[in-house]
């Protein structure tokens, strides 16, 4: 297994392509509960090449019917690139950690959240205007969004630190 350097310019270049339409590759998930994690998860994928096909914790999507939870659902998301970074299952695949947001590269990923604690929406980071993060996004279509006109009140930075072959 070897490890490979994450394509940022090539998540952003895929966010910038599909904010504000839908790649016909994959199922649109905004009528049953959201697509921004999907998008988030062609984003990445578009910067990686790699999934992970481990059974129930891993990352992947074959169809809508076909796919690891970690691919749609923000939680599942969350858990699978930080637990992945000593390698969840198989260890294929993008793997990340929590930082601060002083942390976030373009490429990157917030996740906006409540203050009981659950988190609702996974944003890509695209730029920085004035050390803000701007972001792209699904359900809430954007690109170059500046992350402090969300409402939310908890936020948490994932950074992505490459994949695995």
């Amino acid at each position: 297994m070897r490890i490979i350097e994450y394509d940022r310019n090539a998540a952003v270049a895929y966010a910038r392509r599909w904010a504000f339409s839908r790649n016909p590759a994959y199922y649109n998930f905004d009528g049953i509960g959201g697509d921004c994690t999907n998008f988030a998860s062609q984003c990445l994928f578009a910067g990686t090449g790699v999934m992970n096909d481990t059974p129930d914790i891993g990352w992947f999507y074959r169809s809508a019917e076909d796919r690891a939870a970690a691919w749609t659902g923000v939680e599942y998301f969350y858990r699978f690139l930080t637990n992945n970074a000593v390698g969840v299952g198989n260890g294929l695949g993008p793997f990340a950690k929590e930082v601060d947001i002083e942390g976030l590269e373009i490429g990157d990923f917030v996740q906006l959240g409540r203050s009981t604690g659950d988190f609702y929406h996974t944003p890509v980071v695209v730029g920085f205007s004035g050390g803000i993060p701007l972001v792209a996004a699904h359900s809430y279509d954007a690109f170059g969004r500046r992350l402090n006109s969300y409402s939310f009140e908890r936020l948490r930075c994932i950074h992505i630190l490459g994949a695995r072959l």
